[in-house]
Formats: C-alpha cells, sequence, structure tokens
C-alpha cells in the first residue's frame, strides 16, 4: 500500500513564503513523475506544478512564484512557494502525474491571509 504524507501548511501573511513536502513510499519514486495539486474552497482539484525525469511544469497562476523539486533518495517532494497571495489559499495535496485515486493524501492547509 503507498503511503503519501504532505506536510508544511500553515498560516501566513500574503509576500510571505512555505515550504511544502511529500514523502511518497512508491517503489519506483526516481522514475515517476509527480506533481502537487490544490484545492480551494468550492473548486475543483487543479495541479499546479509537475516535475519528471528532467523537466517542471507550472500552471499559470504560480509561474515564476513556485518551485517543485524532489528528492529521490528521501522519496520526497518539495513545493517552495513564494510571495503567496490570499487566492493561493487552499488544500495542498501530491500524487502522480496523472493521479491515482488511491494516492491521494490528507493535504496540507496553506492559509494566506493578513
Amino acid at each position: 500500500q503507498v503511503r503519501v504524507v504532505e506536510s508544511g501548511g500553515g498560516l501566513v501573511q500574503p509576500g510571505e513564503s512555505l515550504q511544502l513536502s511529500c514523502t511518497v513510499s512508491l517503489p519506483h519514486f526516481s522514475i515517476t513523475s509527480m506533481g502537487w495539486y490544490r484545492q480551494a474552497p468550492g473548486k475543483q482539484r487543479e495541479l499546479i506544478a509537475l516535475i519528471g525525469r528532467g523537466e517542471t511544469r507550472y500552471g499559470d497562476s504560480v509561474k515564476g512564484r513556485f518551485t517543485i523539486s524532489r528528492d529521490n533518495a528521501k522519496k520526497t517532494v518539495y513545493l517552495q512557494m513564494d510571495n503567496l497571495k490570499p487566492e493561493d489559499t487552499a488544500k495542498y495535496y501530491c500524487n502522480q502525474n496523472p493521479p491515482k485515486r488511491l494516492y491521494w493524501g490528507q493535504g496540507t492547509q496553506v492559509t494566506v491571509s493578513s
């Protein structure tokens, strides 16, 4: 059974930064494309960043502010979030890309408010 654990969320003010972490017990993690997703209240979950073998991609809403990275030895994916905005408020999840239903974790809440 694959275990996904996200952490690092919290309450911050606009303009501040947070780093999210996601540890995944996938046996072939190093060759798996991973993504960070988020779901705001009343909205659908969306893919905001992905990291594959040698590439990273970002959604328009976070491009230039968020950075995705990974440590294959630790089976961990990171999301560095800078210059946070109130519209970044959401629950953040990681999963494969494309996502697998059984791999959704509990997520970590990010709230950006003054």
